[in-house]
């Protein structure tokens, strides 16, 4: 009996283990390229609710011309926070046709809520100032997604 209890211990203490440390991995996502007027961007996708979830948690570095796009199933307000993540960052909320609807400055490992004004289906999240940099702003078109 006090084998099987031990047994048990170890198996979940295996199992709340590994669980832990896929929740702190940085995820990697299949990748397409967007581009913003003559800027090409190569943004991993994220498409399930388990992947939106996570996003660029866990990350201490991206490349300058890289990102995370979000895909929704729906239109709607879409929301954000940074809660774990490590880097700053901004985001593009962007409409059925690729056009950027609003874009906001999110800093690292806060809880504020940064939302799109409109409802939107796509939301790009890039390093911060990738965006102001390049003179892309609310208006600006993207190209390549799955607006086309």
């Amino acid at each position: 009996m006090i084998y099987i209890k031990t047994l048990a211990l170890a198996l979940l203490a295996s199992v709340f283990g590994a669980s832990t440390w896929a929740q702190s991995a940085a995820q990697q996502l299949p990748a397409i390229q967007l581009s913003a007027g003559m800027h090409l961007i190569q943004a991993e996708v994220a498409e399930t609710q388990e992947q939106r979830a996570i996003g660029l948690m866990h990350r201490s570095s991206m490349p300058t011309n890289a990102g995370m796009l979000f895909v929704f199933e729906q239109a709607g307000v879409q929301c954000f926070w940074m809660k774990n993540t490590l880097l700053p960052l901004s985001i593009a909320f962007v409409a059925d046709d690729g056009s950027i609807v609003n874009i906001a400055d999110m800093q690292p490992m806060s809880e504020a809520s940064h939302c799109s004004t409109k409802p939107v289906r796509y939301a790009l999240e890039m390093n911060q100032g990738w965006f102001a940099k390049r003179a892309i702003k609310a208006g600006s078109k993207l190209r390549g997604g799955p607006w086309k």
